[in-house]
């Protein structure tokens, strides 16, 4: 299969699993608030939260080792087989000891407390949610941990979009069994057992793929030797770092949320944040089938080819996020309203500065791949402590005075921080490697975020001329992607009008943009 091939179909995966998922979230919103209340919602999202926090540090190593797989290639195979057998033997020890850490933790009154229930009537429900934090973790050893490894081996032989394919499959169920168990009167105790078992039995067809994908590839079953698992496993701690300061900033908001303003806060901010949630989802369906493609490149020190997969980055911003992100502030108060069934308020700031924010997320995407892709490691966990640190102070101080938009103001800042670290570190690695930064796409980039920024405060603030200021604000984000587009490296045209012919709704945007 051609690159061109592959990342179509990696990125159709993606795209159908966001899509699945920006249904589900569209529609469960209104289905839990229908059959539960706001607090029972609030604590279901913790429950996730926390399931995200304490599995940091599979996938730090599950990482790790899909960029070792990447360097190795396909041409030693043994060598792959040292160290996927090696990290299944690591991966089933911690796994154990994990899910007697979080059993103990799940059945114990630390849980209750930390989130901020610990009234008399509810402990049926914090024993719920202890036994579904236990079946949770589980499902993702077996689920996610496992063929998440067996995933990243394949995925340098070409395989990453058919076992993209198969993550579609195990997200639609993930999503859809609790939702399905709620609609039939649920407690979160049998909610959370639909879950479990949907995604384990759409997980054994799967296993059975990668063994015959393992055969076809002639890689060696090596038993696997702790000592090499052991040293991959502890150089992976600094990326499980960086990823929890990560988490800490994504998923960790909520569990800090909670005992400031209880399950129902938590369910206000997770909610507000949903549409944040989609965009970025969306954004990682780009990103994530071009990595091996953008590594190769920086391996041959191609600046062009370099450049062209940077660009197919940030037209997405520039052609897409932006103007998206900026009619939906403007048409979302009403439709809020109706999704949560008038539960939970609308609150525009907070929705503007989580909108904001992967905006900047999706502008530091290329400085990110360059850091990440290269392993390294130090500045990956500089930038993450700057931006973290960040988070939490702006929490403590600004939630108590703003409630839940000091949390989202302090997500943005620290949004700017980290996309302002990555770039100084990609600038340095690809000055040092011979390459060097696009400077003119990135500040033509930029302007976009800013004019989006300006374009949704106006409208918050002078909502009398709301929609006279969308539509300039629309038509100035489409005059910066026609300059984005004469900008462009002739090879990035290319490989966008290549993708553009075989994905026909993109046909019209080329047009335009010409």
């Amino acid at each position: 299969m051609s690159t061109v091939k592959r990342l179509i179909s990696g990125s159709a995966a993606s795209w159908v699993r966001i899509a699945v998922t920006m249904v589900t979230q569209l529609a469960l919103v209104p289905v839990y608030l229908s059959h539960w209340s706001v607090e029972l919602y609030g604590v279901w999202i913790a429950i996730q939260a926390l399931v995200n926090i304490l599995t940091t540090l599979d996938r730090g190593f599950l990482d790790y080792l899909e960029y070792e797989f990447l360097k190795i290639g396909t041409n030693n195979r043994k060598e792959t087989g040292d160290y996927l057998w090696s990290g299944l033997l690591v991966i089933l020890i911690a796994g154990i000891i994990e899910m007697l850490v979080i059993t103990a933790f799940s059945l114990s009154p630390i849980l209750i407390s930390f989130l901020n229930e610990g009234k008399s009537e509810s402990q049926e429900l914090w024993t719920q949610a202890g036994y579904v934090l236990v079946m949770q973790c589980i499902s993702w050893f077996f689920c996610y941990n496992i063929t998440g490894l067996f995933f990243r081996a394949l995925s340098a032989f070409g395989y990453f979009p058919r076992l993209s394919w198969w993550n579609v499959a195990v997200s639609t169920v993930a999503s859809v069994a609790p939702v399905l168990a709620v609609i039939n009167g649920a407690s979160l105790l049998t909610a959370g057992i639909w879950a479990t078992m949907g995604m384990i039995i759409i997980t054994v067809p799967q296993y059975f793929d990668i063994y015959k994908l393992l055969k076809k590839e002639c890689i060696p079953n090596t038993k696997g030797r702790l000592k090499i698992g052991m040293q991959n496993y502890i150089k992976s701690l600094a990326l499980s770092g960086r990823y929890f300061l990560e988490n800490f900033r994504q998923q960790g908001v909520r569990l800090i949320l909670a005992p400031l303003s209880g399950a129902a806060g938590l369910a206000s901010f997770a909610t507000m944040r949903t549409g944040a949630n989609v965009a970025l989802q969306g954004l990682t369906t780009i990103t994530n089938p071009l990595m091996p493609e953008l590594m190769r490149f920086l391996n041959q020190k191609a600046q062009q080819k370099t450049e062209a997969a940077f660009g197919t980055v940030w037209l997405v911003l520039v052609g897409g996020l932006a103007p998206a992100v900026v009619l939906l502030q403007a048409i979302a108060p009403p439709l809020f309203t109706i999704w949560t069934k008038g539960q939970i308020d609308f609150n525009p700031l907070l929705f503007a500065s989580l909108s904001l924010g992967v905006l900047v997320y999706a502008l530091a995407q290329p400085a990110i791949a360059v850091v990440v892709g290269n392993n390294l490691l130090k500045s990956q966990m500089i930038v993450s402590i700057a931006s973290s640190l960040t988070v939490l102070c702006s929490l403590l101080i600004l939630v108590p005075l703003l409630n839940m938009l000091g949390a989202g103001i302090g997500l943005l800042i620290a949004e700017i921080i980290a996309a302002a670290g990555f770039r100084k570190y990609a600038k340095k690695w690809l000055e040092q490697n011979s390459l060097y930064w696009p400077s003119e796409p990135a500040k033509i980039a930029s302007i976009s975020v800013w004019v989006s920024a300006s374009g949704m405060l106006l409208m918050i603030y002078l909502p009398a001329i709301k929609y006279v200021v969308l539509i300039l604000t629309v038509v100035t984000l489409f005059w910066n992607v026609r300059r984005y587009w004469k900008n462009m490296p002739r090879i990035a045209k290319d490989k966008v009008a290549s993708i553009s012919a075989r994905l026909f709704f993109l046909k019209k945007l080329k047009l335009a943009v010409h």
